[in-house]
């Protein structure tokens, strides 16, 4: 066993940690009879020779030993070195470019030959792999189609084994990982793709067990999606009813009377077998996402679908509905309403985990969640939130629920909210919700000010002080100007500039009444405007302006941090404050036309919209705003917000508009990451492109004079 180990010099190669010299023990543990030894074993494969895929010359090293492992019927565990030799050899070489992201002057990242060289010594060594697909354990059975499929060299050998196969297997779960190797034969060889297509079709309808017929449908969906019935929901709704009315058929083992791993993977693999008991069918979502994935655009199937998961009895697969709907919503753009209301509905479930994914679902949606607030509001009398344990970053579904409902802008969150801000924490998130409750969160002042008034000017004042701050700026509460003034003038050098931003921001909302509050006030905006940083400066002059409505006291100041060699960001702030200010501010739109040209993105769209706004000057600005919508799509929601204010101005707009209107994809839809508020800034794109084709269309139907 491990023939040769001894003869390589593992010293001089190297892993993500350094020398490769531990690796020898690292695959005598995974032959080792000892569970524990195993796992650990394994563990140490993927934490350092093959660290987040990468593909060392140790890992090179390997390849031979963990091949030679799995060919040892003696060893245990041989389905996870499948699994590792199959992501070692797995990089698609004729498909996805994957080399071509690798930067061969990178020195913190392996050669990308490596990558190319594993895959050629895996494919090689691939008929072992063959004799796995009949191997006595189940878990060996189910690793070895992906590996045969991505893996070894004669694709047509590999689809006849993997259909042959599925007339004699016996385990579910290996008999759908069949199906799914034949799948990725077909996407990898386009030679065999109409043969597995037609293949996959008649076994979506002739396969006895409704599970392989739901697998076959996936399949096909990736590989074929023009052969994806019409009436496909109507099938899989059918299917998972049959699926999980079915009598639950437990794993086939070769030997039921093998006695329980008593390794940490052991345990966790009886925690999965209770839950799958416990669910039946685990494997039916795997394959509902498989089969998300492949329907892409058709939105409104991938719904139905959804829907139709949400009105399961059964309330895993409901669960499990919550968590797709959570990535077509962020991704898709579509008549969400029924699929927001039954999510509303979950909240009633008796499963805590139930209700804090919906709730987690409905906090990202804003303006959508209008379905959900009657189940909201529902959820929350019946259980008012109480501060978590964790503090005020924690959360709870009843903490979820009432910033969902506080972000729907529905005024029922008011007295919910006054109560949460009398405990000893509060979510932020809550009190950036407040301005979207516009008027009807007046009543929240006091208690905001009483919060505010209570902040230590400490090196953490700006994250106790910024929510507070933003609230009561959405509010306009004038009476707390004496709490902002204290932050104002008492904020330590620790993020002094943001906290003094915020603080400015809020007394630019109070206007002409904070100076009949406090008339020194104008002093202190005067000498924060003449130094300190743009951030400060122009926030400053906006209050400043706000406070006395001269804008010819403040358009000096303002100038002067739009001169070229001014930093970007620094420029954007004055263009931001004079846009703010609109027409009182026409004499600085000459400062504004540099900008135009500026090589920053934002400069030149900062600049635009504000030019448009002090001076009207559609002429100028529109090119501009147009060029920066096709070169960066994150642009998109303040220069459509400009282009609504300009309405008959920005005809030339039109076509855009419409086509951005018509795409089925969220313009900042990304297929890894996400942020809270994605879907809420897309739905303000989708308002303001709305808004500036209504203007648009009015003035083309207006009746000449």
């Amino acid at each position: 066993m491990l023939t040769g180990i001894e003869e390589v010099d593992w010293a001089s190669l190297g892993h993500a940690y350094g020398p490769a010299d531990d690796v020898p023990e690292l695959l005598r543990g995974l032959a080792s009879a000892d569970p524990a030894e195993r796992e650990l074993a394994l563990d140490g494969m993927y934490g350092s020779v093959h660290h987040q895929g990468d593909v060392y010359d140790s890992t090179l090293a390997c390849i031979p030993f963990l091949l030679e492992l799995v060919a040892d019927p003696e060893i245990q565990d041989r389905g996870a070195i499948v699994e590792l030799l199959t992501s070692i050899g797995g990089i698609d070489l004729g498909g996805d470019d994957e080399l071509d992201e690798l930067d061969p002057e990178d020195e913190d990242f392996p050669p990308a030959a490596n990558y190319a060289m594993a895959a050629a010594a895996v494919a090689a060594g691939a008929d072992v792999f063959l004799g796995l697909a009949g191997d006595p354990d189940p878990e060996v059975r189910l690793a070895a189609p992906c590996a045969l499929a991505s893996l070894h060299p004669e694709p047509g050998r590999v689809l006849n084994l993997l259909r042959e196969r599925l007339t004699v297997e016996r385990d579910t779960e290996v008999r759908l990982a069949l199906v799914e190797g034949v799948g990725r034969l077909a996407r990898r060889h386009e030679s065999l793709r109409a043969e597995t297509v037609d293949w996959l079709g008649w076994l979506a309808r002739a396969a006895q067990a409704p599970g392989l017929r739901l697998a076959a449908l996936a399949q096909l969906a990736r590989c074929a999606p023009a052969e994806v019935p019409d009436d496909v929901v109507e099938r899989v709704t059918e299917l998972l009813e049959e699926v999980r009315t079915a009598p639950y058929e437990p794993p086939v083992r070769p030997d039921d009377s093998w006695p329980p791993v008593p390794s940490l993977a052991g345990q966790i693999s009886d925690f999965l077998g209770e839950q799958a008991a416990d669910r039946s069918t685990p494997w039916a979502d795997e394959l509902l996402r498989t089969l998300h994935i492949a329907l892409d655009d058709r939105v409104e199937d991938r719904i139905a679908l959804i829907v139709a998961q949400l009105r399961s009895p059964d309330p895993g697969r409901r669960a499990d509905a919550v968590w797709q709907c959570g990535g077509l919503i962020r991704m898709w753009r579509g008549r969400y309403e029924e699929v927001v209301r039954l999510v509303g509905l979950q909240l009633a479930d008796p499963d805590p985990r139930l209700r804090e994914a919906a709730a987690a679902f409905l906090e990202r949606l804003f303006e959508l969640t209008a379905p959900a607030t009657d189940a909201l509001a529902t959820r929350l009398a019946a259980a008012p939130p109480r501060p978590p344990a964790g503090g005020p970053a924690a959360r709870t579904d009843r903490c979820g629920a009432l910033l969902a409902l506080a972000r729907s802008g529905d005024a029922r969150a008011v007295p919910l909210l006054a109560r949460a801000l009398q405990g000893p924490g509060i979510r932020h998130e809550l009190l950036y919700a407040i301005d979207a409750l516009g008027p009807a969160a007046v009543p929240l002042a006091p208690a905001l000010r009483r919060r505010l008034a209570a902040v230590d000017l400490d090196d953490r004042l700006y994250d106790h002080a910024a929510p507070l701050l933003h609230a009561l700026t959405a509010i306009r509460a004038v009476q707390a100007l004496p709490e902002v003034l204290r932050v104002l003038r008492g904020a330590p050098p620790n993020r002094r500039d943001w906290v003094q931003a915020a603080a400015l921001r809020a007394v630019a909302a109070f206007g002409p009444a904070a100076r009949e509050a406090a008339p020194d006030l104008v002093h202190d905006l005067r000498s924060l405007m003449a130094g300190g940083s743009a951030a400060v400066a122009t926030k400053a002059a906006l209050a400043l302006w706000s406070v006395e409505g001269d804008a010819g006291t403040v358009l000096p100041s303002l100038e002067e941090w739009l001169r070229p060699g001014v930093s970007d960001p620094d420029r954007c702030a004055a263009a931001g404050a004079l846009g703010a200010i609109g027409p009182a501010a026409v004499g600085g739109a000459a400062a504004l036309r540099p900008g135009l040209t500026a090589r920053d993105l934002w400069v030149r769209v900062a600049c635009a919209t504000a030019l448009w706004r002090v001076a009207g000057d559609a002429d100028a600005s529109l090119p501009v705003l147009l060029a920066a919508w096709a070169e960066n799509r994150h642009a998109r929601v303040g220069i459509a917000e400009c282009l609504a204010e300009m309405g008959p101005a920005a005809a030339e707009a039109e076509t855009v508009i419409r086509a951005e209107l018509a795409e089925v994809r969220r313009h900042n839809a990304r297929e890894t990451g996400s942020g809270s508020h994605d879907v809420h800034e897309d739905e303000k794109l989708l308002a303001f492109c709305r808004a500036a084709l209504a203007r648009i269309e009015r003035d083309r139907w207006r009746p000449s004079p």
